[in-house]
């Protein structure tokens, strides 16, 4: 079922209703939550009103979408490089290039289809998002967790609201380094203009990345980044605002920028994942290399500094 939400205005998200609420609830994009206040499926104080009601400090908005009326999902026989698997959950190694679940322009083809031919997933996330308790890009490559029944969903999304998991990402970025480490602190929000695109806000949600250097190049710079909170595009977002975007982006990113390194595409991979089995509290850790055409970029850039921890190379 689509969930209901409720939120309460503080003296920093004031405005018109439809805007704010865009800013409030990323799931949705501006025009989106306009259809939805028209249609009723939004309250201010228990009362229906207008787009461009001005929102107040205190006010309690109630967000009630439809629910989604059946889908014609069905599984597709897709090959899926399965790194982990149990009565509770998989842990999914996901191809750059593959949509995670249906939406406008992909109803198929996605990983959902490709798990549902191959077990039953949980309900939590309705009909087009069985199993799927987090997301990446589809430009992202790497490790992805998912949910074959619901308790096994609940635990998982609580674990992740409670920060308890450990996601560990490689990009390759545009620029050098001085530090060798950090943290990017910056809250993010949908776009105000390019509804596409997320932005950092003042009045955006709270978003907090932590970076380490893990080898410099000339022009380059491979980053391992520890997600804290999981907002939309975070990492893509919060590189792309300190000036460093992901080599290969095409959303926040200069693209044209890697064809001498004769690769096209985001050099973004979720490398490392941890969690807590469901059922039985054992902790778990995953890892999963480099992609093919992640290292031969790499292998075509010389290191001009050596970072202590990485004087293996091994990716």
């Amino acid at each position: 079922m689509t969930e209901n939400k409720q939120f309460v205005i503080d003296d920093q998200q004031t405005g018109r209703l439809d805007a704010v609420l865009a800013q409030l609830d990323q799931e949705y994009s501006r025009s989106q939550v306009a259809s939805l206040i028209q249609k009723k499926h939004v309250l201010v104080n228990g009362k229906a009103v207008k787009n461009s009601y001005k929102v107040q400090a205190g006010d309690e908005i109630s967000l009630n979408p439809p629910q989604p009326v059946a889908s014609e999902l069905v599984p597709q026989d897709i090959a899926l490089d399965i790194v982990y698997e149990d009565d509770d959950l998989l842990v999914v190694n996901k191809p750059r290039g593959m949509v995670v679940h249906p939406a406008p322009g992909h109803p198929d083809g996605t990983l959902v289809n490709a798990l549902l031919h191959h077990a039953p997933l949980s309900s939590i996330n309705g009909e087009l998002r069985p199993g799927i308790v987090h997301r990446i890009d589809r430009d992202t490559s790497g490790l992805l967790m998912v949910a074959k029944n619901d308790h096994a969903h609940q635990a998982l999304s609580e674990q992740l609201k409670a920060h308890k998991n450990t996601r560990l990402y490689y990009a390759l970025v545009q620029g050098e380094f001085d530090e060798d480490e950090g943290q990017i602190d910056a809250p993010i929000g949908r776009h105000p203009v390019d509804r596409k695109k997320q932005a950092v806000l003042a009045q955006g949600r709270e978003a907090l990345t932590h970076f380490k250097v893990k080898e410099r190049y000339p022009g380059y710079t491979l980053l391992e980044l520890r997600l804290e909170t999981g907002r939309t595009h975070q990492i893509r977002v919060h590189l792309a605002y300190i000036g460093h975007p992901v080599v290969g982006d095409p959303l926040y990113g200069k693209g044209s920028l890697v064809t001498n390194l004769g690769q096209q595409g985001q050099l973004l991979h979720a490398k490392t994942l941890s969690l807590t089995q469901p059922s039985t509290g054992q902790e778990l850790t995953f890892t999963s290399d480099l992609p093919s055409y992640f290292t031969d970029v790499l292998a075509k850039l010389e290191p001009v500094i050596r970072t202590k921890d990485n004087l293996n190379k091994e990716y």
